[in-house]
C-alpha cells in the first residue's frame, strides 16, 4: 500500500515538472497530472530498461527513477498536446 501511494506522489511530481518543461498550454487538474506523471513512470521505466538494460521487474527507488519518470511525462504530455490540439483547415 505504502509503495502505491509513493508511486502516486512522484507521478504528482513528475507530472508536474513535465507541465513545466513543455511549452504552452496544457488544461488539467491535480488528479491529470498525477496520471501523466504515473504513466510517465511506466514509460520512463520502459525506456531505461532499454538503455541501462536492467531487469524492470527488480524495481527499485532511486533519484534516477524521478528523472526517467519526468522524461516519460515530457514524451506522453508532448503526445497528448499533439493530438488534442484544434487543428487548422
Amino acid at each position: 500500500m505504502f509503495a502505491f501511494i509513493w508511486w502516486m506522489i512522484i507521478g504528482l511530481v513528475a507530472g508536474a515538472l513535465a507541465r513545466f518543461l513543455v511549452p504552452g498550454r496544457q488544461p488539467m487538474g491535480m488528479l491529470m497530472t498525477m496520471i501523466l506523471g504515473m504513466i510517465g513512470s511506466l514509460v520512463g521505466g520502459f525506456i531505461s530498461s532499454l538503455l541501462f538494460r536492467y531487469d524492470p521487474m527488480q524495481p527499485t527507488i532511486h533519484a534516477a527513477g524521478l528523472i526517467m519518470s519526468t522524461v516519460g511525462a515530457v514524451v506522453i504530455l508532448l503526445l497528448y498536446v499533439a493530438f488534442t490540439r484544434p487543428r487548422v483547415v
